[in-house]
């Protein structure tokens, strides 16, 4: 999960918080908060760092709209999710759809709570946390430890092992090297995408440091 820095709110959702009997289900622009939500997040799941567009995203509400009904036009509370296997068994489903109405304490949003800091990674592709209520959103909840989660980590972090292992045949990394990549994964290419998992090879790399 990689913490994400909210940015200025389109401006159509600001107007139409503005109208009397204004929710999020009359809201009509939802394209523009679905770009907006993919500008900020460099095109990644707020979840599970997988890639999102705009035809093939959901808009996540952290605290979900139908218990908290004066947030579900607050941008601060609005993320762009992948859409999670929508439609398997509920044990394959992951993310907002895994999720739906349930409450959970780690929020991918800059706060006093850093997700980043929060959540650990094992080589294998397995994320969790020392915190026991995060470690529970992680598995039960978000259901981020699914078989093909874990690989998609694993082989994005492969790509990256296997290029410096080529750039270093003693398989002794320069530690410029290393922070180039790291620079590289922490920031938006020239496009505004973040690289899919970033964050779990960030958390690989600088073990490495």
């Amino acid at each position: 999960m990689k913490k994400i820095i909210k940015q200025s709110e389109p401006r159509s959702l600001v107007e139409h918080r503005s109208q009397a009997n204004a929710n999020y289900d009359n809201y009509p622009e939802k394209d523009d908060l679905r770009k907006s939500l993919l500008k900020e997040q460099g095109y990644i799941c707020c979840y599970c760092m997988s890639r999102i567009k705009l035809d093939e995203m959901k808009i996540e509400h952290w605290q979900p709209q139908t218990k908290y009904i004066s947030r579900q036009l607050d941008y601060k509370n609005l993320l762009g999710a992948c859409m999670g296997n929508q439609g398997a068994r509920p044990q394959n489903q992951h993310c907002d759809t895994r999720k739906g109405d349930s409450e959970i304490t780690i929020n991918p949003i800059e706060g006093d709570k850093n997700c980043e800091k929060l959540i650990k990674y094992r080589p294998d592709g397995k994320i969790y946390s020392d915190d026991l209520s995060v470690n529970n959103d992680l598995n039960e909840t978000l259901n981020l430890n699914l078989g093909f989660l874990k690989k998609n980590r694993k082989d994005a972090l492969d790509v990256v092992i296997r290029k410096l292992n080529e750039k270093f045949s003693n398989k002794t990394w320069a530690k410029i090297t290393v922070q180039k990549e790291l620079d590289k994964l922490n920031t938006k290419d020239e496009n505004g995408f973040y690289d899919v998992y970033c964050q779990f090879i960030v958390s690989y790399l600088k073990s490495k440091l």
